[in-house]
């Protein structure tokens, strides 16, 4: 009798754990390092007056202590600022099943890109891109 219950409460937890993935952006996603795999930072994506922002709430082995966004755009708010506590996704807004039609910094280099965001089986992918050419991360759910 025990296995069948054991079989029960086994599927019952897979079951629970596919519905418990993320299905919206809104939340803590862990940015991944393209080349190193590591995680890099936490960004909190958010919803303002319709839209959704993400600023950067955790970095993981910054280059120097309390790092600034040194290669923004002087004519940038964003210049000399913090970077954790950062705004780095600006007004982007519902486009079907994605948001679009705003903009992420990289504070690397300070570059600002087109960008749009999805959740797809549970992680959000994000896409930079100029143009025709993009990139795409894949975040993943923080608690």
């Amino acid at each position: 009798m025990k296995r069948p219950i054991s079989l029960f409460l086994g599927f019952s937890f897979l079951a629970f754990s596919s519905f418990a993935q993320r299905t919206t952006p809104v939340g803590k996603w862990k940015t991944v390092d393209d080349n190193t795999g590591k995680t890099k930072s936490v960004v909190e994506i958010y919803e303002k007056g319709g839209k959704l922002y993400g600023k950067v709430l955790e970095l993981f082995d910054p280059p120097k202590p309390n790092p600034v966004c040194e290669e923004c755009d002087k004519e940038d708010a964003r210049h000399m600022k913090p970077i954790v506590g950062l705004e780095i996704i600006r007004g982007l807004s519902k486009d079907g099943s994605e948001y679009a039609n705003g903009d992420i910094l990289d504070p690397e280099n300070g570059k600002v890109y087109k960008c749009k965001i999805w959740v797809e089986n549970g992680k959000l992918m994000v896409r930079g891109y100029i143009s025709f050419l993009y990139r795409t991360q894949t975040w993943l759910a923080a608690n």
